[in-house]
């Protein structure tokens, strides 16, 4: 299959041999599991809960609000300890809402999850609202809700899904032990999807650093036309959904658009793999594999982890610290976000905690901006980073997005790449995150202004209701008396 050629990019050193060859391995249950109502892009989930109720594995405890939202369900059965604030799996550490389960040990399974001999034999529809029952999202990292994504067909004329296998992130295994290890089922996951998208081609494909999982994949295919594995070359950003369209298809996607745009739908492996359990066992999405690396880990590897659990307890089933870590990251070193606390859990877009030694952050102190124009010739998306850093720093969001601010995907190539060791895309995350926070502001605003002349004019409807029945109510005036 001819391949395309992106802009851009870099070449980060390859650290995967770390914990590549370590299979998937089950955690313990942990003592207690926290679970944050925000863990996917949209609405967060509603509890359905109490404190100190008992619930099953699996069992829904906190619902879908909206068409864009996730509902999240028991990794285990247990006791419902409490819902409050808690840690997030955020770089400020702020608290969040979070349902916290105390396991009981039993594992036992809620009634009445049943799965589907022949989902080909549902309606695409079904598919899709099953997926959504699952709570199953982007796993990724970018914890999208699948079904949505699912029910595209109804918007755009699709005819190809990609499941992004590139895992171009340095350090990060899970998405390579999942495909050497669950290839049939992660096939199968991607058929289901296939046919609930409408499309008959489907292209798997996966960086070439990870050879047995290409051949693990290329062994499973066999036998299932219009499905095609597709080998990529080394090179970062290749894991971003509109990189991997354009090197497969030379299309490049519009801007601020989608791939379906051009006909086009990206999954994660984990979350074929997701598909095919909430499709064929009924089973929602509970656990995920994470990748626990870096320099400063013991024993790097790769485990199946229920959601919820604590960062900590992760590191401590790896061996613990072999030195103290100059930083904590949740996700890979060059999208993932730094950790403030160890006692935050795993959520569904976790797919790795690394342990960095001061010599892995490559953190340097930064000096003045040198317009060397690094920053450019790394940049996949064709912007100006050195530009829009100014302008952030400066003040100016607006002209930082006129200058393209909202077309960064957050790669990190043009800080990877900065001589100066300028904190570039720390500076384009911090400008996203305010404006996003400024606009809910505003919407909160324009909404509550909507809400109050709403009740101006129904408390005035009352008003001349009832002046117009007191007016009904007075006696007429009495004629005058005739001499």
């Amino acid at each position: 299959m001819r391949l395309f050629s992106i802009r851009g990019g870099v070449h980060p050193q390859d650290q995967k041999s770390l914990s590549a060859e370590r299979p998937i391995e089950p955690l313990p249950l942990p003592q207690l599991l926290h679970l944050p109502l925000q863990q996917h892009i949209g609405a967060a989930a509603n509890p359905m809960v109490e404190r100190r109720q008992q619930v099953a594995k699996g069992e829904l405890i906190a619902r879908a609000q909206g068409p864009v939202s996730a509902p999240i369900h028991a990794p285990t059965s247990g006791r419902i300890a409490g819902i409050g604030l808690y840690p997030a799996n955020h770089p400020s550490g702020l608290s969040v809402r979070t349902i916290s389960l105390q396991p009981d040990g039993e594992e036992r399974w809620v009634e009445g999850l049943e799965g589907v001999a022949d989902p080909f034999a549902l309606e695409p529809e079904e598919i899709a609202r099953r997926v959504a029952a699952a709570g199953v999202v982007g796993l990724g990292g970018a914890t999208f809700p699948a079904a949505v994504k699912l029910n595209l067909r109804n918007r755009y004329e699709l005819h190809r899904l990609v499941i992004n296998g590139a895992e171009c992130e340095p350090y990060l295994t899970c998405d390579d032990r999942l495909m050497r290890e669950q290839a049939a089922a992660i096939v199968d996951g991607a058929r289901i999807m296939a046919y609930a998208l409408g499309v008959a081609r489907i292209i798997i494909a996966i960086e070439n650093n990870k050879p047995q999982a290409q051949q693990a994949m290329l062994n499973t295919a066999v036998g299932h036309g219009g499905l095609e594995i597709v080998g990529l070359p080394m090179h970062y950003p290749m894991g971003s959904e509109k990189h991997l369209v354009q090197t497969l298809t030379g299309q490049e996607t519009p801007a601020r658009g989608l791939t379906a745009d051009i006909g086009v739908v990206v999954h994660n492996p984990a979350t074929a793999f997701a598909v095919h359990q909430a499709l064929r066992d009924g089973r929602p999405l509970i656990d995920r594999v994470v990748t626990i690396t870096g320099g400063a880990i013991s024993q790097p590897r790769n485990l199946r982890v229920p959601i919820g659990t604590r960062i900590e307890t992760l590191i401590e089933a790896s061996g613990g610290f072999a030195e103290p870590p100059a930083r904590l990251v949740s996700g890979g070193p060059m999208m993932g976000q730094v950790i403030s606390s160890a006692r935050a859990p795993v959520i569904k877009g976790t797919n790795g905690i690394l342990a960095l030694t001061e010599a892995e952050t490559r953190i340097r102190e930064p000096s003045a901006c040198i317009r060397c124009g690094k920053c450019v010739e790394v940049c996949p998306c064709g912007l100006v980073p050195l530009e829009m850093a100014a302008l952030v720093r400066a003040g100016q969001p607006k002209r930082a997005v006129d200058a393209g601010l909202l077309d960064c995907i957050s790669c990190g190539c043009c800080a990877y790449a900065c001589p100066a060791h300028l904190p570039l895309v720390q500076y384009f995350v911090h400008a996203k995150g305010a404006m996003a926070e400024r606009d809910r502001i505003k919407q909160k605003q324009t909404e509550t202004k909507r809400l109050a002349d709403q009740r101006t004019a129904r408390m005035e409807a009352i008003k001349q209701a009832k002046r117009a029945a007191m007016a009904k109510r007075k006696p007429a005036a009495k004629p005058a008396a005739s001499d």
